[in-house]
């Protein structure tokens, strides 16, 4: 009788369980809807470079450009300063565009460059440019693909990315042309903003990466595996100064 009891009670317990499961909203531990990539206002200017944020240097380029945090107009931002020089700012992270698809970002750029071109080698420079890198994926890649890619991480000890996606300031391009990279078919450039008419004022920018790259690529994107800034004027020869703020990635609101 007692049993019986305690078997009663117990289904009665669930059966509440499940009703109150049911009429209430559960809630689950969700990913976050804002990614902070770049959450350069939270750090001080003291600081040489923001967390997680590391320098990235090309092979043969001598001349870097030089980075650093500063207080401009009231908050932190990046820093960039070029003379006829290049490097970058990565932060390495993994996200799916699929769930992040919107990229957000602000910069501002003191000058623009006399001779950069997105067709020639000579000209790929650009004053500030957003640098979206995907992963290396073997399945994408035909067989002698796969042969330079694997040459490439015995050179350096790890495998390039896939593919790139750029968003840049250029000096007279119309804006939205999306082109290769005049190096590299597998780097497309995005023409985001174009001229003189915002020097000097903060721009804010917002993309959605997941189309941008299905529009460029004629493909579905692989993950992103980091997001790089990058000030550069080494093939021009020019000098460029820019200035770059918060970056973060976002759920589709639709």
């Amino acid at each position: 009788m007692i049993l019986n009891r305690t078997i009663g009670e117990a289904i009665a317990l669930i059966v509440v369980l499940i009703i109150f499961l049911l009429s209430h909203r559960v809630v689950l531990a969700e990913s976050p809807s804002v990614i902070e990539v770049g959450l350069f206002s939270a750090e001080t200017a003291i600081n040489p470079l923001p967390a997680h944020w590391e320098l990235f240097n090309f092979k043969n380029i001598e001349r870097h450009t030089n980075y650093q945090l500063i207080e401009e107009d009231g908050q932190v931002v990046v820093k960039a300063e070029a003379e006829a020089s290049a490097s970058g700012l990565i932060r390495k992270i993994a996200i799916d565009p699929r769930e992040y698809p919107i990229v957000q970002w602000r910069w501002k750029v003191a000058n623009i460059l006399k001779k950069d071109n997105l067709y020639k080698r000579e000209g790929d420079d650009y004053p500030a440019r957003i640098y979206i890198v995907f992963e290396y994926d073997s399945g994408r890649l035909g067989f002698f693909e796969k042969i330079k890619y694997e040459m490439a991480r015995m050179l350096y000890g790890a495998y390039p990315p896939l593919t790139t996606v750029n968003y840049i300031w250029s000096s007279n391009a119309p804006l939205g042309l999306v082109v290769p990279n005049p190096y590299t078919d597998r780097s497309m450039m995005v023409v985001v903003q174009s001229g003189k008419k915002d020097l000097n004022r903060w721009v804010h920018e917002e993309r959605n990466i997941y189309e941008d790259y299905r529009n460029a690529f004629k493909e579905e994107p692989p993950i992103i595996s980091g997001v790089a800034i990058m000030t550069d004027t080494d093939d021009t020869g020019e000098s460029a100064i820019a200035y770059y703020g918060d970056i973060m990635f976002r759920k589709d609101p639709r």
